[in-house]
């Protein structure tokens, strides 16, 4: 079971090894185990991205998030946090300063786990709405959330998908089931 760091802030170097680890030059190969567990279910084109995202269940798996068939956040890698998981904050003013600093033509691609709304301001929710979100202002407590948004960036509009929290409809008890979503991100060509 992970550790709740809900006071941990990565610094940017952490930021900085995920985003490095999602170049498309990179040739690192996975260990088999590692790109099986990405369960990539579509081929995309060459100018394109593949995704594949899975909400945290309650809060006992936490989520996952692979590009390109590699794992960049998840229980294997051990860097993921209760809340929404870009970079782990449960802060909402480092979000926010994480937010603004999206440049354009950047793809980000989000998982929720546990309790992704409590902290959230309005305008966190602002910020993630220009990035493409519909279901944002609509998420409240213990909802289930995976979203693929850009600033700039061409996404598909329905790389989005939100399960309510519903004590008679809930899956895990006090949480909602889970959600996958993957798809193809196309590259930003300027």
């Amino acid at each position: 079971m992970l550790q709740d760091n809900s006071d941990e802030i990565f610094s940017a170097e952490w930021r900085r090894a995920i985003i490095s680890r999602f170049d498309s030059q990179s040739t690192k190969t996975l260990p088999k185990q590692s790109a099986a567990m990405c369960n990539t279910k579509v081929e995309c084109p060459e100018e394109s991205y593949g995704f594949y995202i899975q909400s945290g269940a309650a809060n006992v798996m936490p989520p996952k998030i692979c590009l390109q068939n590699k794992p960049v956040l998840g229980m294997v890698l051990n860097n993921a946090g209760i809340g929404i998981n870009i970079v782990i904050v449960n802060d909402v003013q480092p979000l926010i300063d994480f937010l603004k600093s999206i440049d354009k033509g950047s793809v980000v691609l989000i998982a929720t786990y546990d309790e992704p709304a409590s902290k959230l301001n309005d305008e966190a929710r602002k910020l993630m709405a220009e990035l493409g979100s519909t279901a944002v202002q609509s998420l409240r407590f213990r909802d289930s959330w995976v979203f693929v948004g850009g600033r700039g960036a061409a996404v598909d509009s329905s790389f989005e998908k939100h399960v309510k929290n519903d004590p008679a409809n809930n899956k895990y008890e006090n949480w909602p089931e889970l959600i996958e979503l993957h798809g193809c991100i196309p590259r930003y060509q300027e």
